[in-house]
């Protein structure tokens, strides 16, 4: 699972869910001038269950089918698609419960506010695929390291391709060999995989995501077998006329459709 992948619109997905539960333990209804005990959602399971934790649940199915690697299904249709359905409905049945108030009471914090929350949760579910300001990242990728004078070695650490990390044209977990000349490739040892080699001028180079994208199977079969998230480097082994071949940390190969806006190491 990733984080990195979540939006803004996933972050108003969140924040009116957990305002939608916690409308439901506020009073439903109040009488004006008297002082009554008055029952919150979760004195019916109808309205608890079926209502406010329905568009909770709706609210966590948008969320886990973003943050998983690859999009999930439910009776064919998308586990996204489903938990908006979910929302819409919570929105729809607290808008008729508050317009058909009984006369003899008026509607408590927990029917006004459980109605608000559950629209902008209906809405930003909706809305967050369609606006680009919802489609932003959540969580903002880490600050770009600040460009090494000539000859001086970037610092290493967490995702910059630094000391420990591997080098274009060596496999991951393969170490150089020591007294190698200047400039060789090392030679991978025996039990280990050789190392992609480049076609033509191309020569592998790191590589980070704006926004979380998905990598192809080379077969050039349509579903997704990764997913690049920012703030991770990658290595671009082979370069395909506008796409790139990348290689994950864990050594998964695959092809990067959209190379828009990359940033190189």
């Amino acid at each position: 699972m990733n984080i990195r992948s979540l939006t803004r619109g996933d972050g108003v997905v969140i924040g009116a869910a957990v305002l939608l539960f916690i409308a439901s333990f506020l009073d439903l209804y109040s009488v004006d001038g008297i002082s009554i005990d008055a029952p919150n959602a979760w004195e019916t399971l109808d309205t608890g269950m079926g209502v406010y934790l329905g568009g909770v649940i709706g609210a966590a199915l948008i969320i886990v089918n973003r943050i998983l690697p690859q999009p999930r299904k439910v009776a064919g249709l998308d586990l996204g698609v489903v938990g908006t359905g979910f929302t819409i409905l919570a929105a729809w049945i607290l808008f008729w419960a508050l317009v058909d108030t009984p006369d003899s009471v008026s509607a408590g914090a927990g029917l006004i506010l459980g109605f608000i929350a559950a629209l902008v949760l209906a809405a930003g579910a909706v809305a967050a695929p369609l606006l680009p300001a919802l489609q932003a990242a959540l969580i903002p990728a880490p600050r770009p390291v600040a460009p090494q004078p000539y000859g001086a070695q970037p610092p290493g650490g967490y995702g910059y391709p630094g000391a420990g990390a591997p080098q274009p044209g060596q496999p991951y977990g393969g170490q150089p060999q020591p007294g190698a000349p200047y400039g060789a490739q090392p030679q991978p040892g025996p039990g280990q995989p050789q190392a992609p080699q480049p076609a033509g001028d191309f020569s592998p180079f790191w590589f980070a995501v704006p926004v979380a994208r998905p990598l192809f199977a080379e077969d050039g079969s349509p579903a997704p077998i990764a997913e690049l998230a920012p703030g991770t480097w990658y290595l671009a082994v082979e370069q395909r006329g506008p796409n790139l071949v990348a290689q994950t940390q864990d050594g998964r190969r695959g092809v990067l459709q959209d190379t828009s806006g990359i940033q190189r190491g």
